[in-house]
């Protein structure tokens, strides 16, 4: 009994690393979505560059990189990136990106 225990234990706790190593990067990609949406959506308002980001920022957390790019034809768009948490992270070089793109509003109001 003992034997088996011992054989299987390292087995069982890999597993369990790399499980929740996939629910945090899962989470992560969740956060990276929702902060590309609130920055392209800013940048569409005509928010401030500066206010887009730090908004953005809050979202993804600390490790996020984030980049806009107006395309002058009325859309701009935000990309977020960041490494991959925990285990998976540690183990592989992964870089999660999230991105969205937002129809620029009209500042007069016009339909």
């Amino acid at each position: 009994m003992t034997a088996e225990f011992a054989v299987t234990l390292p087995v069982v706790v890999s597993l369990l690393a790399v499980l929740l190593g996939a629910v945090a990067a899962g989470t992560q990609q969740l956060r990276l979505e929702e902060a590309a949406r609130a920055a392209s959506r800013a940048l569409a308002r005509g928010d401030s560059p500066e206010a887009a980001r730090a908004s953005s920022l809050w979202l993804a957390g600390e490790r996020a990189s984030l980049q806009f790019h107006d395309d002058g034809a009325g859309f701009v768009s935000a990309t977020v990136q960041a490494p991959a948490p925990g285990v998976l992270g540690a183990a592989v070089p992964w870089v999660q990106t999230a991105q969205s793109t937002a129809a620029k509003e009209d500042p007069g109001g016009n339909p």
